[in-house]
């Protein structure tokens, strides 16, 4: 039976971490390895820190810089300042509680499945706090990840960053953690829908824009929108099976 998870678009030409608990995988059956972006791709139309700040009581001020930083003009740096000023005075286990209702799209679980069958290391590659990023790869068994880190006393937020990370070193994360898992960046994908994963789509073998903005599709490979993660398999399917020979 074919599923039908989204509708695939053929594009034009192309195309400081923490690690989590290892995948079962050997090294020498990996072939490449998936990059997920998670706000906007994994987490639906909204972000992780704008569903955060609807709690936390700065959902505006964030939502305004977030806006400012997909029209170019704010950098990740200052939206982080804007938004760490919000989680200040709160607990890790307060902020873990919240991330069970973060909204994700479907099919996440069996994605992750589908690419660890073959070969296909899953990894977060995201501008997310910290906390989300190892809430997202503990529940979804994914290889590792990176993201910024907030400053803590005394087990609480104090309101500032205690280290930046922005879409560049997104990219560099990724280079990094190809390196080490033994493959070339060209042997990998990378999946996301914004600003933030523009310097990664210019290294990886395949970038796929999973309900992107017209800047991401025309930096793409290729190109999917629906509401679940299925939806670009079909896609990895075809970028793993090697073209057929006259």
């Amino acid at each position: 039976m074919r599923h039908n998870y989204g509708n695939v678009h053929e594009m034009g030409t192309k195309r400081s971490g923490i690690d989590a608990p290892e995948v079962s995988m050997s090294s020498s059956a990996v072939r490449g390895a998936v990059f997920f972006d998670v706000d906007g791709t994994l987490v639906p139309r909204t972000t992780s820190s704008a569903y955060l700040a609807s709690f936390l009581g700065h959902h505006e001020a964030l939502t305004a810089a977030e806006e400012a930083y997909a029209r170019g003009e704010m950098n990740n740096r200052e939206v982080s300042v804007i938004d760490a000023r919000g989680w200040a005075g709160r607990d890790e286990p307060t902020l873990r509680e919240l991330l069970h209702g973060l909204p994700l799209v479907d099919g996440i679980a069996e994605t992750v499945a589908w690419c660890t069958c073959r070969g296909l290391v899953p990894v977060l590659a995201t501008l997310a706090w910290e906390p989300v990023g190892r809430y997202l790869a503990e529940r979804f068994s994914i290889s590792s990840f990176c993201g910024p880190h907030l400053e803590l006393e005394r087990g609480l937020c104090t309101g500032r960053v205690l280290t930046h990370f922005d879409e560049y070193d997104k990219r560099d994360y990724c280079i990094a953690e190809a390196d080490r898992l033994g493959v070339p960046i060209s042997a990998c994908v990378a999946i996301g829908d914004s600003r933030s994963d523009l310097p990664l789509f210019s290294e990886v073998g395949c970038g796929i824009a999973f309900n992107g903005t017209p800047a991401v599709r025309r930096a793409a490979v290729l190109a999917v929108d629906g509401d679940d993660l299925r939806a670009v398999l079909p896609l990895l399917e075809g970028w793993l099976t090697p073209p057929a020979r006259c």
